[in-house]
């Protein structure tokens, strides 16, 4: 009766894609959860800052492990960090990923483009290699690296360099805008919080009790 029904394979994806609600809702849900971290709003913006780098970053299914360690770092809230790589998303990886693949060879000095399309099969050609020479130490196969030393040297350094000036400026805009706004809700909070329990001690006192002790 209360047993629920597990989700296909397909509806997984879809929602990886576009999340239940849309994904205006789901970034309400995360500011909605960032504001009401218990901690110093210089910290939790710390967080979201390294967050928001580890979002431009090339560690594909790394970025919450990254996140956490810079924000270890950094000394931020490292539940604001991992929150906060929600930056990333099928929406804005596409445009992440070229921004910093090319921006990485312009930085390097090398006159290369490349598009996204060939970024994906770089990564995929590059996991399935790593699979395959995995593989290669149980079995008589050979290992061949040719296609992940293309991988690191076309997409994946590349990638690495060139996401530190728009990872730093990302981040550095996120503290800036965090920063006061969690303060000023933080300050917000803990004054209707005293106010209200300003208001609950008049009324005790107002019909006899002692304000101090518990009815």
């Amino acid at each position: 009766m209360f047993k629920r029904n597990p989700r296909s394979y397909l509806r997984i994806v879809a929602e990886f894609f576009y999340p239940r609600g849309g994904w205006y809702r789901a970034a309400q849900y995360v500011i909605h959860r960032l504001r009401r971290l218990p901690d110093p709003a210089h910290r939790i913006s710390r967080g979201i800052a390294a967050g928001v780098f580890a979002s431009f970053t090339p560690f594909y299914g790394l970025h919450f492990l990254t996140a956490a360690i810079l924000s270890w770092l950094v000394r931020g809230n490292v539940l604001a960090s991992l929150l906060a790589t929600f930056v990333g998303n099928p929406l804005t990886f596409p445009l992440i990923a070229e921004l910093c693949v090319n921006l990485g060879h312009a930085m390097m000095g090398q006159n290369v483009v490349v598009h996204l399309p060939e970024i994906v099969s770089s990564f995929a050609g590059a996991t399935n290699g790593l699979w395959a020479n995995f593989k290669s130490i149980f079995t008589d196969d050979i290992a061949n690296w040719s296609q992940i030393h293309l991988f690191y040297d076309r997409v994946f350094l590349p990638y690495l360099v060139g996401c530190l000036i728009p990872g730093i400026a990302a981040g550095t805009v996120a503290y800036v805008l965090a920063n006061p706004l969690i303060h000023a809700y933080q300050r917000r909070r803990i004054n209707k919080l005293k106010t209200r329990y300003e208001k609950r001690m008049a009324e005790r006192f107002t019909k006899g009790g002692d304000p101090t002790k518990n009815e």
